[in-house]
């Protein structure tokens, strides 16, 4: 695919295309299969020798009810990063007054896939939210900092001040967060204290509870960031409507700087995910404390750590700098020079 442009046929170099990206969600689902286990189990048995986590249904771990709300979350939000990419690169070239043919239907197909996908990463998410408040209702409760159980409980859009304790500033909407929790007006929201409590006589004394301020603040980057996007590819198909959208010089300056908006809701979903479910590695059945391996050292965890950082960094200089290499070339450029695209 990267290589064969001008060099493959137009069908096998489709084809290629269509490879990668099927072979991507293959590996997503069963990399999010393990990722959903870890946040609830299904589909295993502890063998009482060696007190491993043996699996005995196949079916139930790929079939996992956490699975089903993570995956389309994941390819939904995939989907809406790449269409945020072409329309920012879209839009720096409309701006210029540069193809504005080719980059004016790139820049409406991204806004109608963008608008689709951001739409159903909310839906999804929903649903996840729902999920959640059932299967790890501490990670919910985290969420809101809510320490005592309410009923119709309120959600804060921001808060400043200590979360554990009197904050000095909030604002709040009315009933959200159990619309959000349970899909009810009044629906019950269990609190950190008895959340807390209930974990305690399951599993024995210690805190249950995660980071706070990480948990709070990651879920109000990824879902503020979700508005904005749904916002602004909602302004950008009124656009569209009316035919204004190559005219329209604020949204064509405003369009590049939403190319990290995905970025930034994914990183910060992906903080909420993991550190909500802390103080485990397997939620109720192996505590991240109880996860340090006796035959890993510190030095051999520091030097793999470093190593990653320095391939993926270096990976990641090289990747951004070649993307941001064929996305200053216009049409015209890409089309002399194929080899551009290496």
């Amino acid at each position: 695919w990267i290589f064969g442009r001008g060099k493959l046929s137009e069908r096998v170099h489709l084809a290629t295309i269509w490879a990668v990206a099927i072979g991507t969600q293959i590996s997503a689902f069963f990399i999010l299969a393990a990722s959903a286990w870890m946040q609830h189990p299904v589909g295993y048995r502890l063998n009482p020798d060696s007190g491993r986590a043996e699996m005995t249904d196949f079916f139930a771990v790929i079939s996992n009810s956490t699975l089903t709300g993570i995956i389309g979350h994941t390819v939904l939000a995939a989907v809406l990063t790449a269409a945020m990419f072409v329309l920012g690169v879209s839009a720096t070239h409309l701006a210029r007054g540069r193809d504005t043919a080719a980059f004016g239907r790139s820049a409406r197909l991204a806004l109608v896939a963008g608008f689709l996908a951001v739409t159903g990463v909310a839906f999804v998410g929903h649903s996840q939210a729902q999920l959640v408040a059932r299967q790890q209702p501490m990670k919910m409760a985290a969420a809101e900092a809510l320490y005592e159980t309410e009923r119709g409980a309120s959600f804060s859009l921001l808060t400043i001040g200590n979360l554990g304790g009197r904050p000095v500033l909030q604002i709040r909407v009315p009933h959200l967060l159990s619309v959000l929790a349970t899909n009810s007006w009044n629906g019950t929201v269990q609190g950190i204290d008895d959340v807390q409590a209930s974990y305690e006589r399951r599993h024995g004394p210690g805190s249950y509870v995660p980071p706070l301020w990480m948990v709070y603040w990651s879920f109000r980057a990824m879902t503020g960031a979700g508005f904005l996007l749904f916002a602004l590819t909602g302004a950008g198909l009124v656009l569209v409507r009316r035919g204004r959208l190559e005219s329209s010089r604020r949204f064509l300056r405003i369009a590049p700087w939403a190319i990290g908006l995905p970025v930034l809701a994914n990183l910060s979903g992906w903080v909420f995910t993991e550190v909500g479910r802390q103080p485990w590695v397997v939620v109720g059945l192996l505590r991240t404390e109880e996860g340090v391996s006796p035959s890993v050292g510190a030095g051999q965890v520091t030097a793999t750590l470093a190593g990653f950082t320095v391939v993926y960094g270096f990976l990641a200089v090289v990747g951004i700098a070649l993307m941001a290499r064929l996305a200053r070339a216009g049409t015209t450029e890409a089309e002399a020079a194929p080899g551009i695209v290496y």
